[in-house]
């Protein structure tokens, strides 16, 4: 983290999974960006406070829940204007990491944008959590979920030009492919893409359809197996660090976290309650 001083800081780092992807936690006090450009589009969702954005001869204001987007080499400037503090954050796209969003999305041509402020309350909600996701860095399958079904919003929302983005096919045949290798892979580490391939579909098809048929995303789909399974295990008196590992979470505390927030008790109590019933 580079501190400016105690009240006045921001992070910045690379994403490790996604070559050209880069992220940043801003909490500033005062702050003043110059004009000047990137290489590829910035992403920003102000959090509080506020800032003033100057753009293509136009002043716009970005208040709290804003985003903002900038085209790759557009001139853009930035001041706190008002506003006492400005928290935000931000994503930076490289031309690596807008190919491989591209690859995901089935197009070849990234579109442009004609505004820089967009208010869209659930787009920017869904930014917010990508970026927390991505923060955090534990969970590579929800990273990129999350990250192409975000921006495939993006694009198609806001978006002028670029490639067609093909909407998932009706066809339940698809959909059997690849919840049997969800249930065959469940422990591996499986890749959105792993399943996207089993199906010939690319990755923002494959949301598309599990949403439509399942009303799941592809995430949420294979957490629901590893936990059925988790519970298949701990019936066996298995430690949870031993069940988690063999289910494929993260860790002890990822398996907790999600069993607790499906079924309302821990993987723990669960344990207990099955050797209960097994004593009786």
């Amino acid at each position: 983290m580079a501190r400016i001083d105690p009240k006045n800081y921001a992070s910045f780092w690379w994403h490790r999974h996604t070559p050209g992807l880069s992220l940043m936690c801003a909490d500033f006090t005062t702050q003043q960006y110059a004009p000047h450009t990137h290489d590829g589009f910035v992403i920003a969702v102000t959090e509080s406070g506020g800032s003033v954005i100057k753009s293509r001869g136009l002043t716009d204001e970005a208040k709290a829940s804003t985003l903002l987007v900038f085209n790759p080499a557009e001139p853009h400037s930035g001041s706190m204007g008002r506003s006492e503090r400005w928290r935000y954050r931000s994503l930076y796209l490289a031309k690596s990491a807008i190919a491989a969003v591209g690859n995901g999305l089935g197009i070849e041509a990234a579109p442009y944008f004609m505004r820089n402020v967009c208010d869209d309350s659930d787009l920017i909600a869904r930014f917010l959590e990508l970026h927390v996701s991505l923060e955090e860095g534990n969970d590579v399958f929800r990273e990129r979920e999350l990250l192409l079904a975000t921006f495939g919003r993006l694009y198609e929302r806001h978006g002028c030009g670029g490639g067609r983005i093909e909407p998932a096919p009706h066809d339940r045949t698809l959909l059997r492919v690849v919840t049997d290798l969800v249930h065959d892979r469940f422990a591996d580490g499986l890749l959105l893409e792993d399943l996207s391939a089993a199906a010939g579909l690319t990755s923002f098809q494959l949301i598309g359809l599990f949403k439509r048929c399942l009303g799941l995303t592809p995430h949420l789909y294979l957490t629901q197996v590893r936990l059925m399974n988790a519970r298949k295990q701990l019936t066996k008196g298995l430690s949870i660090a031993h069940v988690a590992a063999l289910t494929g979470f993260y860790d002890q505390s990822a398996l907790t976290r999600h069993f607790k927030r499906c079924y309302g008790i821990t993987p723990l109590q669960f344990a207990a309650a099955a050797a209960r019933r097994d004593h009786s």
